[in-house]
């Protein structure tokens, strides 16, 4: 089959499309024959050299695929060949087949293409467990995004909005501003051009909830708009991983700093979060209260030109890989 590995770490050139046996499902997994693959930044890490997948796990790259089963393990009762299917990974999605524990497998919910299906997975299962599950965010309470014209921000701001709260995000243009705006965010702050943390002092705003892919660089301005009780989601570190921390600021707030990865989680709590975030989001897909934005799809054999668009922070939503 075709894959995509990154064998020596580098920019987009590392990239290689290489041939490799197809995998056989083991005991408690399924067989997919991929259609299409999320291209995620995390995915840009590993070809970079910096985000080794776990022990034991393919270097394939790709955190999430759709497509058909083919063929299922010992003990896997309740998905069967042909169901059209999207999956998180520990990796391994860059390529023609997969194999994937069935807890992390879920029916492409209606109303949506079995392509765009392949960026639901990982933006779904990381707002669903972060701001919902860990987070534990509230109808009428404040959420703050950082990057809200990304995949994960995109997917965000719908979810938020339908379980009714109010909604901040932050963003890098005019043009991602004005989409976030149509997906419901109530307000937009260009971190270009503003200080979010300002911005929101200056509305008489507080945050709830923080979902944050900056990391150490926002640290003290995150802080200081959480609200009483408030909890700040580190989910990236693209601003830097050390920064001072004031305590006192939190222990006045009463509030939290969490800090949470998916990809190193074990199986069952992959398939524990699946579970819920298909209760819970897929409904909300099927009546079209939330969609998946799909910004731009490349065939396998252009991945390089796909990570350079995410590299250039050039997208809103998603990007794909297809097969």
């Amino acid at each position: 089959m075709r894959a995509v590995t990154a064998p020596t770490p580098g920019g987009v050139d590392a990239l290689e499309v290489v041939d490799r046996p197809a995998p056989e499902p083991a005991p408690g997994e399924v067989l997919i024959r991929v259609t299409a693959a999320g291209v995620n930044r995390a995915d840009l890490l590993q070809r970079q050299g910096f985000y080794d997948p776990p022990p034991g796990s393919t270097d394939v790259l790709g955190l999430e695929c759709s497509g058909d089963i083919v063929s299922v393990g010992e003990g896997v009762t309740d998905l069967q060949p042909g169901a059209h299917v999207c999956a998180l990974l520990t990796g391994g999605g860059y390529a023609e087949y997969v194999s994937v524990p069935a807890g992390q497998v879920a029916t492409v919910p209606s109303g949506i293409s079995l392509t765009e299906a392949a960026g639901l997975m990982e933006v779904a299962a990381t707002v669903w467990s972060n701001v919902f599950m860990i987070g534990k965010l509230q109808h009428g309470e404040t959420l703050l995004v950082h990057g809200g014209a990304s995949g994960i921000g995109t997917m965000a701001i719908q979810v938020a909005k339908a379980f009714g709260a109010t909604v901040v995000v932050t963003v890098g243009s005019e043009d991602k501003a004005a989409f976030c705006r149509e997906l419901g965010a109530d307000v937009v702050i260009n971190y270009r051009e503003q200080d979010f943390a300002e911005e929101m002092k200056s509305a008489g705003l507080r945050a709830d909830v923080i979902l944050d892919i900056i990391g150490a660089k926002y640290l003290a301005s995150n802080v200081s708009v959480l609200n009483t009780a408030g909890r700040l989601v580190v989910i990236g570190m693209q601003g830097g991983t050390k920064a001072e921390l004031n305590l006192a600021a939190l222990l006045t707030k009463r509030a939290a700093v969490m800090a949470t990865s998916l990809r190193a989680r074990p199986s069952n709590e992959k398939a524990a979060i699946v579970s819920a975030m298909v209760a819970q989001v897929w409904p909300l897909i099927a009546d079209g209260t939330v969609r998946p934005i799909v910004h731009a799809t490349y065939p396998l054999e252009d991945v390089r030109q796909a990570h350079q668009v995410l590299e250039d922070s050039s997208h809103v939503g998603k990007v794909l890989l297809t097969l």
